[in-house]
Order: C-alpha cells, then structure tokens, then sequence
C-alpha cells in the first residue's frame, strides 16, 4: 500500500519561502553587529589573555598525553560538548569516561599552526595536530584540525566545546 501526502502549502510557496530564509541568513552575515567596531582586531589581541589560553592549551595537550583526567575535569566546562572526528558528541560526563577507559591513548601529540581569537569572555583557538596513538586498538596516527573554544566562567577559562 503505498502512503499519500497531502502537500499544506503548494511547491511555489515553499521554494520561495526557502530562497527569502537564505536571503535573510546571507544579508545577515553582511550586516555589522551593534558592538563589532569594539572587537579587537585579529592583530591586535590580547596578550595577557592569549598567554593564558597558550597556557591551557598545553595543560589540556599533557592531561591528553598521560591520561590525567583531574586535569582534563577541572578545565571542561560542566555544559562541555565535544565532537569526535567521526561527529559523535560528547558531554563533560562522557569524555572524562572514555579518557577513564583508556580507550584512547596518544603516545605523541605536536601542534602547529596555532591560532588564537579572543573576543572579550570567549577565546577561539585553531590548531594542526600531529599525533600518535590508538583508540580502541585501532592506530588513528596523523595529522587534524581541530577547533577548542573557551569561555571566562567566575573568572576562570575553561573549554566550552
């Protein structure tokens, strides 16, 4: 038996209801935020701010290196949610778990190209990565991206996602 489907709005409407979102979306990325002009500028961040996330950046890579999940806890937010490379999310919760369970171990992780971004109580951070190591047995060596983002919590950084 096959299922029919009764259309609400007809094709016409529909396909120029999505072309007037994208309109909106793309005309919105083009118009300046009230406030932007205060931004620092991506040459002008920071110092003392970026030392910090530097700071951290390695802090996070050492807990990663020897499985130091005290540290890896005390650095991710409680609303933490990472993505895996396979796009799998993880909570705060799940990630100190698998760190727990060894099932991923990294014998080696060097970073490069590293490129910090404050933006007042938020700061972006994206890095190349070489690294080896196993998870789950399996040899998941090489080279990645990957994007850290931290945001000043009480007046303590700590990754967000």
């Amino acid at each position: 038996m096959r299922a029919q489907f009764r259309r609400s709005i007809p094709i016409a409407q529909e396909q120029a209801a999505i072309r007037a979102t994208v309109w909106m979306v793309l005309l919105g990325l083009c118009i300046p935020v009230a406030g932007a002009a205060s931004l620092p500028h991506p040459h002008r961040q920071p110092k003392q701010i970026v030392r910090i996330i530097e700071r951290l950046e390695r802090q996070w890579q050492q807990a990663e290196l020897h499985g130091n999940t005290t540290v890896m806890a005390s650095m991710l937010s409680d609303d933490y949610l990472g993505i895996y490379g396979d796009g799998t999310l993880a909570t705060k919760a799940e990630t100190i778990a698998n760190a727990k369970s060894g099932a991923t171990r990294f014998t080696e992780i060097d970073t490069s190209d590293r490129k910090n971004r404050v933006f007042g109580t938020t700061a972006v951070v994206v890095s190349k990565v070489e690294v080896a190591g196993t998870n789950d047995g399996e040899n998941i060596s090489g080279h990645y991206r990957y994007t850290r983002v931290y945001h000043r919590i009480n007046g303590s950084w700590k990754i967000v996602r």
